[in-house]
């Protein structure tokens, strides 16, 4: 979520305290059980007992069982999660939420000490300890208890047993139908209604686009093996109508879409960030949370930059809506996909850490976790979630690839000194093979000859690499699916792991802890591959040849085709750079030159690097609540971002030659 820039100054370590201080406030406002999945969580018998539990639950409650098994679809894909609680208290294939029982100490915070901002260019405020107030849990998260009352089975039971959790599912849609005056028809067009109440949605919007999607997924129906092995399909219902009328008629809010930029399929609240002139505690001019701009006019949005919250959704939207704190464009909530836009996409958020990139992207935050994997993220949130970017994509000319769809972890220090503070959220559990199937580009092997570079794609429930950290320093996480693959030294499973000399300036070997990027491939991210050994492959990582187990039976990789970089013919190597400022000519009289700095990373000769754009050199220009002497400034030095180890890093294109199909 946070993120941090430039040199550490005075004034950017004050800012630094402070947001680590407000995060970490937010983290405890309602945190979240991260623990491990529950030891009494049963399963059904067979592969095929879950899909006789939706079967049985339906017949019983009078529920179709294509709305029981669409719903379940949304909310869980059928996942049971082996009894652990999601990120907002959900539990089993039905998400049934009791957030009270959920809330245990804090899940360990995404690691890093970053100034969101990313940029020294102005004073930062000293650090504050205010404590966001916060509500009563809402009704969306204590679905649960309400479902033990419906059922008569006991809370725990239906936390812990699928096939409980089940009918406990059926019994809300149930209750939700009668309470709507419906009948409990076994036509499925008639429980529009109902499944719009059973998202727990408090305006007409977002619940018309939960049921919406509810009824996408029967008209085209679902196939898939669970995360327990449970073999669950749902028949196509093609031609299927419902009265989507009945939404208008449950009494919801409209929710203020005001300034909103989203597409027509998604429900979007505009929840302004203040862009306010204060004074600090010393009495000194400050400002925040955002800049304005002008872009794309003034500036092309070129990436976006998918975040996890660390804290839950009341507690994240006291935060963007403070003055003296940080900001992003939109928030994302876990339980129906709500969208909240806070700041308009032309202007600059303050949410990545790196000032380049913030003047160059739209930041979305996701409520989740990153060190707890089994307080999951729901089908709703990602598939709204996709549906924005692909908006957003196609508006400001995006490519939909890992280049330009970045998580906050692959964001490049801007200096040596911000490296090591540098956030890793959405972390390894994030699921980016699916989510880019929900973009309609799926992680596939090129068509014809390949081989030169790879696509790193492994099966995310079968890829299980171990991590430590995830509850305590040093102690083992959960197993679980992961969207991540470690690259070792030599090609071998006790080989040392790559070293991130940026990351760990001492020359210290990387971890397994879940925070630690320094040897880590991430589903979709290409690589320039560099040798290979029986079920092994080696790309060029940091400077470094990284071997990561590749075997035919179960592939983490698939062959690509792009272009890449290499040094100039005599160049031994070339410096990577953490963002893509202009040459000092190009300042003009009164912004303050800023430094190329090159990183401690360099590209030495025959190695290759794939390349995600070209640019030029910028720098926006923006330290004061007046506008007025807002400067973007733009050089004539041209530049290439590389994937370069886990995150993106810049080369000059005077120092590099680009191959265009690489061999």
């Amino acid at each position: 979520m946070r993120a941090s820039g430039t040199a550490p100054t005075p004034s950017a370590r004050r800012r630094t305290v402070r947001t680590a201080g407000a995060l970490a406030a937010a983290g405890l406002l309602v945190p979240l059980l991260g623990a491990a999945p529950s030891s009494g969580a049963s399963r059904p018998t067979s592969a095929d007992g879950l899909q006789e539990a939706f079967a049985a639950a339906a017949t019983e409650y009078h529920v179709p069982q294509s709305v029981l098994l669409g719903v379940s679809y949304l909310q869980s894909r059928w996942d049971g999660h082996g009894g652990a609680a999601s990120v907002t208290g959900g539990y089993g294939p039905m998400h049934l939420t009791d957030a009270r029982t959920a809330l245990a100490s804090a899940p360990h915070h995404s690691e890093g000490t970053e100034d969101p901002r990313g940029d020294t260019s102005r004073p930062a405020a000293p650090p504050t300890t205010e404590v966001p107030a916060e509500s009563e849990l809402p009704a969306r998260l204590k679905t649960l208890p309400r479902a033990a009352k419906l059922t008569g089975k006991s809370a725990q039971r239906l936390r812990t047993d699928p096939a409980a959790n089940v009918e406990g599912g059926a019994a809300l849609l149930a209750a939700a139908q009668r309470g709507l005056g419906k009948p409990l028809s076994g036509d499925p067009a008639d429980w529009y209604g109902a499944i719009a109440r059973f998202s727990g949605a408090d305006d007409e919007a977002t619940a018309a686009t939960y049921a919406n999607d509810v009824f996408a997924v029967m008209r085209d129906g679902e196939r898939r093996t669970t995360d327990s092995g449970q073999r669950v399909a749902l028949a196509p219902v093609p031609g299927l109508r419902p009265d989507a009328a009945q939404v208008k008629r449950m009494g919801l809010r409209k929710a203020p879409a005001g300034q909103t930029e989203c597409p027509k399929t998604v429900s979007c609240e505009w929840i302004p960030a203040p862009y306010e002139e204060f004074k600090d505690p010393q009495g000194n001019p400050d400002y925040g949370n955002h800049d304005l701009a002008d872009r794309p006019k003034s500036q092309s949005i070129d990436s976006i930059v998918i975040h996890d919250t660390e804290g839950r959704w009341e507690g994240v939207l006291n935060l963007v809506q403070d003055p003296t704190y940080v900001s992003w464009h939109y928030t994302l909530r876990s339980t129906d996909g709500h969208i909240a836009q806070h700041v308009k996409a032309k202007d600059v958020a303050w949410h990545a850490g790196n000032w380049y990139v913030n003047s160059k992207s739209i930041g979305l935050e996701h409520e989740g976790f990153l060190t707890a994997p089994d307080t999951w993220y729901t089908e709703a949130m990602y598939r709204t979630s996709s549906r924005l970017v692909k908006y957003l994509a196609k508006k400001y000319d995006i490519p939909l690839d890992r280049q330009h769809i970045l998580g906050h972890d692959n964001v490049q220090g801007t200096v040596t000194s911000s490296i090591p503070g540098m956030h890793t959220d959405p972390g390894p559990y994030w699921d980016w093979q699916h989510y880019f199937t929900l973009l309609g580009k799926p992680f596939k092997a090129a068509k014809g000859k390949g081989g030169g570079l790879v696509t790193i794609a492994p099966d995310y429930a079968k890829n299980r690499p171990e991590y430590t950290g995830c509850v305590k320093p040093g102690e083992t996480c959960a197993p679980h699916g992961s969207a991540a693959v470690r690259v070792h030294t030599e090609p071998r499973d006790d080989a040392p792991l790559i070293k991130d000399i940026g990351r760990r300036p001492g020359g210290q070997d990387s971890t397994i802890d879940v925070n630690d990027t320094g040897a880590r491939l991430s589903t979709g991210q290409q690589y320039a591959v560099a040798d290979r050994q029986g079920d092994w492959t080696a790309v060029w990582y940091l400077g470094q040849k990284a071997w990561f187990k590749n075997p035919k039976k179960q592939p983490t990789a698939v062959d690509a085709r792009g272009s890449v970089v290499t040094p100039k013919d005599g160049a031994a190597e070339v410096p990577v750079y953490g963002r893509a400022y202009p040459e000092k000519e190009a300042y003009p009289a009164g912004v303050p030159v800023q430094a190329v700095s090159p990183l401690p990373y360099k590209i030495l000769a025959g190695q290759k690097y794939v390349i995600g754009d070209k640019v030029p050199g910028e720098y926006f220009y923006a330290p004061t609540f007046d506008t007025a002497p807002h400067k973007v400034v733009r050089g004539k030095d041209m530049y290439y971002v590389i994937q370069y180890g886990h995150r993106v890093g810049y080369v000059r294109a005077a120092d590099v030659e680009v191959v265009r199909q690489a061999s």
